[in-house]
C-alpha cells in the first residue's frame, strides 16, 4: 500500500482500532526490541489483520513514532505535565527528592523500553528530535514553576537544563550502572546539595 492510501480513522470504532495498533506497537517494540517485532505480531497482539495495520500506517517505524508521542512522556518526561505546584524555598530540597524517586522508579519500571527508545535515539533523526523538543519542554516547564515560586537566579533555563542532565545521570547510574562501590544515598545527596545550590 502506498503512502497515499494511508488513512486517517473518522468514526469511532476505526480510531479505537488505530489505538490499539499504537498502543500494541509500542508495547512490543519496547519489550522485545524493535529490530525483533513486525507488523504481523503487532496486528496479533492488537486483534486486527495486517492489512488494516497497513491502512493506517506505512510500516512498525510509524507505529512506533506514533507511540512515542503518546507513551514515552510518562517514561521519560513526567515533569512535562508539572503542575501550577506552590511550594516554599526551603522545600525545594524535599521536592527534588521526591523528583528524583519518580525519575529512578520510572527508569525501573520502563528499563527495557529505556533502553530501546534510547538506543533508537542514535539511528533515527525523528525520534531524536521528539527528545530534543521534549527536553526543552520541560526545562521550560520546571523553570516556569520555579519563577512562579520566587525563584530569580540568573540564567535559570540553562542551570534547570543541566540540573535534569544530572539527574538523568543519577538515574542511570542507580538503575543501569549500579556500581557496587558508590553509596547511592550519599550521592543522591550530593546531587539535591549542588542542584539546590545551582539554582536557588
Amino acid at each position: 500500500m502506498s503512502s497515499n492510501e494511508i488513512r486517517e480513522p473518522v468514526q469511532k470504532r476505526s480510531i479505537e482500532k488505530k489505538e490499539k495498533i499504537i498502543k500494541a506497537g509500542f508495547e512490543l517494540i519496547c519489550e522485545n526490541g524493535y529490530h525483533n517485532t513486525d507488523t504481523s505480531k503487532i496486528a496479533k497482539k492488537a486483534g486486527v489483520s495486517t492489512g488494516i495495520v497497513y491502512q493506517y500506517f506505512k510500516d512498525k517505524r510509524d507505529i512506533f513514532v506514533a507511540g512515542l508521542e503518546k507513551y514515552a512522556d510518562n517514561i521519560f518526561y513526567p515533569m512535562i505535565d508539572l503542575p501550577e505546584t506552590k511550594f516554599d524555598k526551603k522545600d525545594f530540597p524535599d521536592l527534588l527528592r521526591k523528583m528524583i524517586n519518580k525519575y529512578i522508579e520510572n527508569h525501573k519500571l520502563s528499563q527495557i523500553a529505556h533502553e530501546e527508545i534510547t538506543a533508537m535515539t542514535h539511528s533515527d533523526k525523528t525520534i531524536a528530535f521528539y527528545f530534543y523538543k521534549r527536553e526543552i519542554e520541560m526545562t521550560n516547564q520546571i523553570v516556569k514553576t520555579l519563577k512562579n515560586n520566587g525563584f530569580k537566579k540568573h540564567n535559570l533555563e540553562e542551570r534547570v537544563h543541566i540540573a535534569t542532565g544530572i539527574i538523568d545521570n543519577l538515574c542511570h547510574e542507580i538503575v543501569y550502572h549500579k556500581h557496587d562501590e558508590i553509596d547511592y544515598n550519599v550521592m543522591t545527596n550530593i546531587v539535591i546539595e549542588n542542584i539546590v545550590n545551582l539554582i536557588n
